[in-house]
């Protein structure tokens, strides 16, 4: 897979699977811009380290993508250093664990703005300059808490990811057919999103999962990356699990 030349978004790509997926990107020639919205150190790190490892350019901007305004900035300034954008990976999230009995309204507002909100601007933006080229390519992180993996204490981070599953759909029908849209939904991964989870329901989960262990950051990047490629050329509107077996 040949990406030289090539731009890439990925959003909240400072560290775990974003962070991932810029590096695999960037090994195979992509330029790549990374987006962060508090871990400003990280994504500086990683915009050296693609830089000095790979013959590619990286960009760091910092937006919330959950705010409009900082997403039309976050576009306009990688049209500005790069031109155009070939691919995106809209994988910021974030999760807010509780009990069900003490799960808020805002809890859940802030969940749905982040995971499903954002990722419909970032698109719309991003979207937006991919069909003035006619061309272009899609990857939404979701996950399989959004197909049929459910908890109650994350029953708003497992609506908000079903959300961008349905959004993957109708953005591959609103974009065809110029923009490949697809969406990837891994179960369980070792990021710092689950490393507070207690060693016992570690275990437990574990149990589920015929590979028996949670995936590492770079086995989903991967398929995120293929899915961007042109081996993946004839595959749209798709969502594939990366969940070992569960």
């Amino acid at each position: 897979m040949d990406f030289k030349g090539m731009v890439a978004l990925v959003t909240g790509s400072s560290r775990g699977i974003g962070k991932s997926t810029i590096i695999e990107l960037a090994k195979r020639g992509c330029n790549v811009v990374i987006n962060y919205n508090n871990s400003i150190e990280e994504a500086n790190i990683l915009k050296e380290f693609v830089e000095c490892n790979y013959e590619v350019n990286a960009l760091a901007i910092k937006a919330d993508i959950s705010n409009e305004e900082e997403v039309k900035n976050m576009v306009d300034t990688t049209i500005k250093e790069f031109c155009k954008i070939d691919i995106l990976v809209n994988n910021a999230s974030v999760a807010l664990d509780t009990l069900f009995e003490d799960k808020t309204k805002e809890n859940f507002m802030k969940t749905l703005e982040v995971n499903l909100i954002g990722t419909f601007l970032v698109s719309k933006y991003v979207g937006n300059i991919m069909l003035q080229n006619k061309k272009g390519t899609i990857v939404n992180v979701s996950s399989t808490n959004g197909i049929d993996t459910f908890y109650p204490m994350s029953l708003d981070y497992d609506a908000s990811k079903a959300g961008v599953i349905s959004l993957t759909h109708n953005l591959a029908l609103e974009y065809a057919p110029y923009i490949r849209v697809n969406a990837v939904a891994p179960g369980w991964v070792n990021t710092d999103m689950n490393k507070e989870l207690d060693e016992e329901f570690i275990k437990l989960e574990n149990q589920k999962i015929y590979l028996n262990r949670f995936a590492n950051p770079e086995e989903i990047a991967k398929v995120i990356v293929f899915l961007a490629s042109d081996d993946a050329s004839y595959i749209n509107n798709t969502v594939i699990r990366v969940d070992g077996g569960y």
